[in-house]
């Protein structure tokens, strides 16, 4: 999700708690085998507000958007989350603690040489750049992996780093990363796989050690990235389709107008060389002409593969989760084309859109999902109130009908 200041950056150019994760093959069913049905929305019991900047170096917001919540002794959990702020600017960090009382900040220690000794540092990140939406994904054989994206001159790219300990992190390679976004350099002179081309000449600028792009490397942030009991990895990211302004779909009043949003999946040995890319959501003739799809996220279960799909209405500027399914991660099911946690109704905290972490965790007897809520347009013209990023949080006792 990207925070009020930073949305016209196109213009400037593992599980946690107990969720069971089955293998991809575990999923296949016989075809005649009926959809299961979601929980029903009222189902759903809001919390309110758990998380939201209190400290100087969280500037103005915070959002756990792609992130994980990862249950700890009890009633307390660690909360990963990302800052911004138009002073401070972007940041990870962590929080521990239970919903409804005081939480344990813990603030990444940044370094461009070896990460500190600090509850949570990482290293070999180049000087002015700064990281946000992080993903911390438990390595299979004990080392912990975070990924997350990183915004600096010139500079918007998915990295990774890994730790022995869970505490002092590496970037693996800041000159070559999982994903670009097309106005980063190495991106420069090419062209997405939907023929996307920010800048057509290449940056004179990049380091000549540092490699181009890969094409199919070329994506808009929103990130969800998973390994699976097999050990091989998936990534959800999205993809931007331009269209002209004759098409209907083209809205200028968004923050990247002609510029549609759908959702590709990634398949990778590894976590790091994403070889396979594919389409799997985008609209289809049972949607409205505004609609787009801004992220994806899911959570395996017996039954099959519940996702969380950030259902962007560009007209109106709102963003709900929406409930669909897949037996594969290949296939997606859309049965509601509607919001599955109902936003709050103004001045709600997250009145105007709901942004899914990265997976909902089945823990003491419930379901929780910690969310980002926002109270303001996803261009940033209009709110309910001072515009704001909170952490926000539901319950329910089953997610199923």
């Amino acid at each position: 999700m990207q925070p009020i200041h930073r949305r016209n950056f196109l213009r400037t150019s593992v599980a946690a708690g107990a969720v069971a994760l089955l293998a991809p093959t575990a999923f296949a069913q016989k075809p005649e085998r009926a959809l299961p049905k979601p929980c029903r929305p009222s189902a759903w019991k809001k919390h309110g507000v758990i998380l939201e900047a209190t400290e100087p170096w969280e500037g103005e917001d915070v959002q756990n958007f792609t992130t994980v919540a990862e249950p700890l002794k009890g009633d307390t959990w660690r909360i990963w989350y990302s800052v911004s702020g138009k002073k401070s600017g972007y940041g990870l960090a962590y929080a521990e603690g239970a919903p409804g009382k005081l939480w344990k900040k813990i603030p990444a220690q940044l370094s461009p040489g070896e990460p500190a000794d600090a509850p949570f540092a990482i290293g070999n990140l180049p000087e002015k750049w700064r990281p946000v939406q992080v993903t911390h994904v438990p390595l299979r054989g004990g080392r912990h992996r975070i990924y997350f994206w990183v915004h600096g001159p010139r500079v918007a790219r998915y990295l990774a780093a890994e730790s022995d300990d869970g505490r002092r992190y590496r970037i693996l390679d800041p000159l070559r990363a999982v994903l670009y976004h097309p106005s980063d350099r190495a991106a420069w002179g090419l062209a997405s796989p939907d023929g996307l081309l920010l800048h057509k000449e290449p940056n004179k600028e990049r380091p000549a050690d540092e490699p181009l792009a890969l094409s199919r490397q070329i994506s808009n942030d929103a990130t969800n990235i998973y390994q699976l009991p097999d050990g091989t990895f998936e990534m959800f990211s999205v993809a931007l389709v331009q269209v002209p302004k004759t098409d209907p779909a083209y809205m200028a009043h968004d923050n990247a107008p002609g510029l549609l949003r759908v959702i590709d999946r990634y398949a990778s040995a590894d976590g790091l060389n994403f070889e396979t890319r594919q389409r799997i959501i985008e609209r289809d003739a049972s949607d409205p002409v505004d609609q787009q799809f801004y992220y994806l996220s899911q959570t395996l279960t017996s039954k099959g593969r519940v996702g969380m799909l950030g259902n962007y209405r560009c007209d109106a500027q709102t963003m709900d989760l929406e409930w669909c399914f897949s037996r594969d991660g290949v296939k997606w099911e859309r049965p509601l084309r509607q919001a599955w946690l109902p936003r709050g109704e103004p001045p709600a905290a997250d009145c105007y859109g709901i942004y899914g972490n990265s997976r909902l965790v089945q823990h003491g007897g419930r379901w929780h999902l910690f969310y980002t809520g926002v109270n303001s347009a996803h261009n940033g013209k209009q709110s309910h109130g001072k515009p704001r990023q909170v952490v926000m949080y539901a319950t329910t006792d089953s997610i199923w009908a």
